[in-house]
């Protein structure tokens, strides 16, 4: 299992991701807890829960896993993985193993502060790139671990964007939005959005379309940005933004949580 941890390690620094399976409980098989098994993103496998059956389900699996990020507690029933809890199941806990993912917030003003503090909360490794001096003060964005003040496509071009990028084009104006657009598209973001009306946002669409950019690269982007959650503040617009994210990242659907059970109604005394 030593080349198991090296590889963990390795992920854990900023190299390829891995999907980290440890098995909890059992369930009554003749299985070890604390058995591993790693999948790379290509399919290879390396270690082994103890069943053929589960490695091959986890395996299957795996794209879907490295798309939603995090760590989860599922129960595997043949080739299904389950999140609701079952005694009768296997338990097994994921973890994509990656480094620290990069929240690029593109402008200083009040909702890239916001959303800074917001994303360094979560535990984004956070970036705040300004063309003005005076926004671009770490003094006034304490949440984020790296602030750039430099001219935004030169600085875009110099800055490494992968699949564990996050980036927010909230800039002063949609000039600046659509400069900068231009230098992320194409560029693999996990998640790319520009905020705006509908009507600047598709005229923006409209000109890189018009200079051949392809249509699958502008259905990515996220744009006008953020769920309707009636959002007037910078704050509330930054939770918003975050929250459409999130919802991104871990493949919620953004409906109510609210909930309460029918019940049948007293039958009226007679």
């Amino acid at each position: 299992m030593l080349e198991l941890t090296r590889r963990l390690a390795e992920a854990a620094r900023g190299g390829e991701p891995a999907l980290l399976a440890v098995l909890v409980e059992p369930a009554g098989r003749p299985l070890q807890p604390g058995a591993r098994l790693l999948v790379e993103p290509s399919g290879a496998t390396l270690g082994s829960l103890g069943d053929p059956a589960l490695d091959a389900a986890i395996a299957r699996a795996a794209p879907d896993l490295f798309a939603r990020h995090g760590a989860r507690t599922v129960y595997i029933e043949g080739e299904a993985l389950h999140e609701r809890h079952r005694d009768d199941l296997p338990a097994v806990y994921l973890e994509v193993v990656e480094s620290r993912p990069t929240f690029l917030v593109v402008g200083a003003g009040h909702i890239g502060r916001a959303l800074a503090r917001l994303a360094d909360f979560l535990g984004y490794r956070v970036v705040v790139l300004d063309d003005r001096p005076d926004y671009a003060d770490p003094a006034r964005i304490p949440g984020a671990d790296e602030v750039i003040c430099d001219d935004f496509e030169a600085a875009l071009d110099r800055f490494p964007i992968g699949p564990s990028t996050t980036i927010v084009l909230v800039t002063r104006g949609h000039k600046q939005d659509e400069l900068s657009l231009r230098r992320c598209l194409g560029r693999g973001a996990a998640y790319l959005g520009m905020i705006g009306s509908r009507r600047r946002t598709t005229a923006v669409l409209d000109h890189l379309r018009a200079e051949g950019f392809p249509e699958g690269e502008l259905a990515r982007v996220r744009t006008p940005i953020g769920l309707d959650i009636g959002a007037e503040t910078p704050e509330e617009i930054a939770v918003s933004i975050i929250a459409e994210v999130i919802l991104l990242k871990r493949g919620g659907t953004g409906a109510p949580m609210y909930y309460r059970a029918r019940r049948n109604p007293t039958p009226a005394s007679r």
